[in-house]
């Protein structure tokens, strides 16, 4: 099984940056893909960002240029630049692991995500 914990959220300012991390630990052969996702009051949850194993990424239009995702010299930890931030980015973000697990096999795992809030 493979655990993640978001860290890095907080309250900022319309134009502000914030650094989200992620750091999976568990019994996992590899973690082939990463992801970010968001999920705003009364909206479905929303991919952001993809980070694979061969580090190809992929952003939402919406993030696309303002967010950087990439990983940390730890390789179970990715990371979340968040720079421009605007009021509608307001969401709780959630980190998404496909990870290979002994006697399991491929599966998707999640973390408990982490609010972040900009004010106008």
């Amino acid at each position: 099984q493979v655990q993640l914990v978001e860290s890095g959220g907080g309250w900022v300012q319309a134009g502000g940056s914030l650094r989200l991390s992620c750091a999976a630990s568990g019994r996992f052969l590899s973690i082939n893909v990463m992801n970010w996702y968001c999920q705003a009051p009364g909206k479905q949850r929303e991919l952001i960002a993809t980070l694979t194993s061969r580090d190809n990424t992929n952003y939402a239009d919406s993030v696309k240029g303002r967010f950087t995702i990439s990983r940390d010299n730890a390789k179970s930890t990715v990371i979340l630049q968040m720079n421009s931030l605007k009021p509608e980015d307001t969401a709780v973000y959630y980190c998404n692991a496909l990870a290979v697990v002994p006697g399991v096999g491929a599966a998707s795992y999640w973390g408990q995500g982490t609010q972040v809030t900009v004010s106008s």
